[in-house]
């Protein structure tokens, strides 16, 4: 069996955060397991809060001040020291230059210091891989169809390997996260902003407010959630004064409008999936910070049923931002012979179709 036990570093947006995980593999035709020995992630919530969102400077600020930290708390709570690591595993992007910087070049200096391999994440990829790491070998097999919902990105990808991703659709504007901050900064909630309209709705209707569904019925995998936000907007300005109980209705039917339009467009992914792969295991996963959301999770599921796929979602605390996924990357990147060179730069933007296959 061949095991490798990788350091992984994530610092792209508003968390901070460091783990150690090991992958193991015994017969090739199976899927590697995975194990979390340690992951440690501080949020940045506090610090941004009362802005309302994210603030480059000060999230890279932060970065500075606690990722020396949370590595040593990583290594430590893993119970191996720098020797026992295989690799090191950093985000280069996407993402706020300035705090993947600061991953980066730590990351770096790790790997040089320890004369371990280098290993530069695309923190989509980490997403789209983490299923593997929480799922048993067997079912998480490629291909798989994934829905990408976060608050920077919305996309439907054919995952047919590992570096081997079609985009079927993206955004064409807002990503659902960051049209679930701007709707809860509209109602006076607080941030970040989709829990925070998920509690609200949980007391009002989601059949209250006649709000768009846009795209529906265009027959693509593409997202479009600005002009939903902006009829929001609309409706709550022609409500004023807004009750409590109001605020709950625009909350409740805010969060259906989006999961009526995540679960049209997933629909539209799962035919052509199944068309691009007759033979395979119709799998669904979801990942991201928004798959955390209950109501989402429940009608994906619903929906996944309807056309005979399975719904498979990562544990809630590693749909969001964290370092775990970041080492499971660079340990499948390892595995496949992979690494990269201490001259790599951070990118604010990498694509997924960027994403080189190992060994192409």
């Amino acid at each position: 069996m061949t095991q490798l036990t990788v350091l992984g570093i994530e610092t792209s947006c508003d968390e901070t955060a460091a783990a150690v995980v090991r992958l193991s593999v015994g017969e090739q035709s199976v899927p590697p397991t995975g194990e979390i020995l340690s992951n440690i992630v501080f949020s940045q919530i506090e610090e941004h809060k009362r802005f309302g969102g994210v603030v480059p400077e000060i999230a890279a600020r932060s970065h500075v001040t606690r990722l020396d930290g949370l590595i040593e708390e990583a290594v430590r709570e893993a119970g191996i020291d720098l020797e026992g690591l295989d690799g090191i595993a950093a985000t280069a992007g996407p993402g706020l230059i300035g705090g993947v910087m600061v991953g980066l070049v730590t990351g770096k200096a790790l790997a040089l210091a320890g004369q371990k391999p280098f290993v530069a994440v695309n923190h989509l990829e980490a997403h789209l891989l983490t299923i593997r790491l929480t799922s048993p070998a067997p079912d998480m097999a490629f291909p798989y169809l994934l829905l990408l919902v976060s608050g920077g990105h919305c996309q439907l990808v054919n995952v047919r390997g590992l570096g081997d991703y079609e985009v079927y659709g993206t955004t064409l504007d807002d990503a659902a996260g960051e049209a679930f901050d701007k709707a809860a900064k509209l109602l006076g909630l607080g941030y970040p902003g989709g829990p925070e309209i998920e509690i609200c709705a949980r007391t009002g209707d989601p059949s209250a407010i006649d709000l768009p569904r846009p795209l529906q019925h265009d027959g693509s995998c593409n997202f479009s959630f600005s002009g939903l936000k902006t009829a929001l907007r609309t409706c709550a300005r022609a409500m004023e004064p807004v009750s409590q109980n109001e605020i709950a209705d625009l909350a409740a039917s805010f969060q259906a409008a989006i999961t009526d339009c995540l679960a049209e467009r997933c629909t539209n992914a799962m035919a052509r999936f199944a068309a691009d792969h007759p033979q395979a295991d119709k799998k669904l996963v979801v990942a991201g910070g928004v798959a955390a959301n209950c109501v989402i999770r429940a009608r994906l599921s619903d929906t996944a049923r309807n056309q005979g796929f399975s719904l498979a979602c990562a544990p809630a605390a590693l749909c969001t931002d964290n370092a775990a996924m970041i080492a499971w990357t660079g340990a499948e990147r390892l595995l496949a012979g992979q690494h990269d060179g201490l001259d790599t730069a951070p990118q604010a933007r990498w694509p997924l179709e960027d994403v080189t296959v190992p060994g192409a």
